[in-house]
């Protein structure tokens, strides 16, 4: 890489972390932590637990400190966009930002690879999939769920059912988004994945030590995908009873796992691969 947004460390040993709240059960640390073993990069990458009053303070330190650049999720995806000083049209359409570059001038560039994440990984993993072969149906609206929007839409889906238990959410992501978004009440989350190509559950049920997801599936068509950005467990129940039905299913950790890619390459110089070595990796 040797574009201006090729960070230059301050020293040989280049520094990257995970910025979040809490950020202990973060599995990037051993995703990245694999890439540099594998390739023999003196780098290192690391957990950093960071308060909300104590982000923009911690952004200023972190580039001084050696770092190249950062992830960042929960619960500062939103909140990183007012502090970082370029900011991508993706990250600004989604509204959040989950990876950052400390440039040689010293300023933030923010991105948002978890649309990238998701296709690459549903394209993967089942690379018959076709976006145009029907509507697409999301269950939940939050950053995931936008992130998910923006990449259907830029891969040609026609047409996206969206449902939240609360409605006022689905209907801001339609309200920016655009007439290719149809927005179902929550209690007709079933009626929507009739006649659904691309099903995704892009909210927090079915993880573990969450509520379960019910919607009924019905209506699931066997030539559907269906795929869960939740990956632990790895294969949810929405899974299960997808795969029980005839349906090609996509798990979430292969999302995780893509969206790295761009970020490591950048703070490390080297495009990462995606395989089977790197999902054990992660899941040990």
């Amino acid at each position: 890489m040797s574009d201006d947004l090729t960070p230059k460390p301050l020293s040989d040993i280049p520094l990257a972390g995970v910025i979040g709240m809490p950020i202990a059960h973060s599995r990037s640390p051993q995703l990245h932590g694999h890439w540099l073993k594998r390739y023999g990069i003196r780098g290192h990458y690391v957990p950093l637990p960071v308060m909300p009053e104590h982000l923009a303070e911690v952004l200023r330190v972190l580039p001084r400190a050696g770092f190249v650049g950062a992830n960042v999720t929960i619960p500062h995806k939103e909140a990183i966009l007012a502090l970082a000083d370029f900011v991508t049209d993706r990250a600004a359409l989604i509204g959040a930002a989950n990876t950052l570059i400390f440039r040689p001038d010293g300023k933030i560039h923010a991105d948002n690879t978890d649309g990238y994440g998701f296709i690459a990984n549903i394209r993967q993993s089942a690379p018959e999939w076709q976006p145009d072969a029907g509507p697409a149906a999301i269950i939940g609206a939050g950053g995931a769920a936008r992130a998910v929007v923006a990449s259907l839409l830029d891969s040609g889906v026609k047409e996206i059912r969206i449902t939240n238990r609360t409605r006022i959410r689905a209907e801001q992501i339609k309200a920016e988004f655009g007439a290719r978004l149809v927005v179902y009440d929550w209690a007709q989350a079933g009626n929507m994945l009739d006649g659904a190509a691309t099903v995704v559950n892009a909210t927090s049920l079915g993880m573990e030590g969450k509520h379960p997801l019910r919607v009924p599936l019905d209506a699931l068509s066997p030539d559907s995908l269906v795929t869960d950005l939740v990956y632990a467990p790895l294969m949810t129940p929405l899974l299960i009873e997808a795969q029980h039905r005839g349906c090609k299913i996509v798990d979430g950790l292969g999302m995780l796992l893509h969206q790295a890619a761009p970020g490591f390459e950048r703070w490390f110089g080297r495009r990462p691969e995606i395989d089977e070595d790197l999902r054990r990796a992660v899941l040990a």
